[in-house]
């Protein structure tokens, strides 16, 4: 009882926008991942060392004088540089789609080292420089990421909708069928590791500005982190809206699923929990969810199988 009284409630709700605020940040992150794990269907953690790409290269540019929205879109460029790498070594020299984006994120710790003048770390202030978040002004963070991210979602809506998008979402649904229309999947393929990377990154550049500074290892567990916020979208999407939910509210609910994963990271930092449990934390949440869709289907097969025993 003592431990429950110590809890204060006004702390919790205090910390809810800022929650919120790096939630859609990570709900950004998370439809990067979406292109990846959903549409192309390849496992690619390369993201972690993008994540951290984007964040020392819109970090160093702000330092060097660049507005911050230039500087998220050389940090883009970099991403796609990074995905491309990634896809090029799974298509054209062989290599595993997962092994090639562990090579890729390990290469990466070195450059984005490099970036960073060697440094583990890089400060950007608010005090001194324009930026376009920070978590000086969590009100201000929330609008400016909320109309970030229905821009990403309209921009990748109207892509996955012209021919070469459609071409990317037919390779991943069938890469045998796709490849005898004409379609080159690898080349595919690495269109959509780019822009998977590419949209990473410039969501590490927005967590670089909010927290102040880049990191050598802020990326780290950004892959579980985006998949988390994949899942948890699409279980309570699939809930809400079921059959009638279309690619939009799909992508919709994926950045929200990275707003409700920060909301249970809120709650359970307010809980005095060991912020060191924080990662296993995260590995049951993402369990759980993968688990759903699963459950619920083995539980429909079961019920049908009575149904027709109950009949005979």
């Amino acid at each position: 009882m003592e431990y429950f009284a110590s809890l204060n409630p006004a702390a919790l709700v205090r910390s809810f926008p800022a929650g919120i605020a790096q939630g859609i940040i990570w709900g950004i992150v998370a439809l990067g991942v979406y292109i990846t794990f959903r549409l192309l269907e390849v496992s690619d953690l390369s993201v972690d060392g993008t994540f951290t790409t984007g964040g020392a290269v819109t970090v160093m540019l702000v330092l060097a004088g660049w507005s911050p929205w230039a500087a998220m879109a050389v940090a883009l460029a970099a991403g796609i540089v990074c995905g491309t790498v990634t896809g090029i070594l799974h298509t054209m020299l062989g290599i595993p789609a997962i092994l090639a984006g562990i090579l890729t994120q390990f290469a990466l710790y070195s450059v984005n080292l490099a970036i960073m003048g060697m440094m583990a770390n890089k400060a950007v202030s608010v005090d001194k420089f324009y930026l376009a978040i920070s978590s000086r002004n969590v009100t201000m963070a929330i609008v400016v990421g909320v109309l970030f991210a229905v821009l990403v979602i309209a921009a990748l809506y109207w892509y996955f909708g012209t021919e070469q998008g459609s071409a990317l979402r037919a390779t991943g649904c069938n890469p045998q069928m796709s490849k005898a229309q004409g379609i080159d999947i690898n080349l595919m393929k690495i269109i959509g590791l780019a822009l998977s990377n590419g949209l990473v990154a410039v969501a590490g550049g927005l967590m670089a500005q909010f927290q102040g500074f880049s990191d050598i290892n802020m990326g780290r567990g950004a892959i579980v982190i985006g998949l988390a916020a994949v899942i948890i979208g699409e279980v309570i999407g699939n809930a809400i809206a079921g059959k009638h939910l279309n690619f939009a509210g799909r992508m919709t609910f994926v950045v929200m699923g990275g707003v409700i994963y920060y909301i249970v990271v809120v709650i359970v930092l307010w809980l005095k929990l060991d912020s060191n449990y924080l990662k296993l934390f995260t590995a049951l949440i993402v369990a759980i969810f993968l688990a759903v869709p699963y459950l619920q289907s083995q539980a429909k097969s079961s019920f049908k199988k009575a149904g027709k025993g109950g009949k005979s």
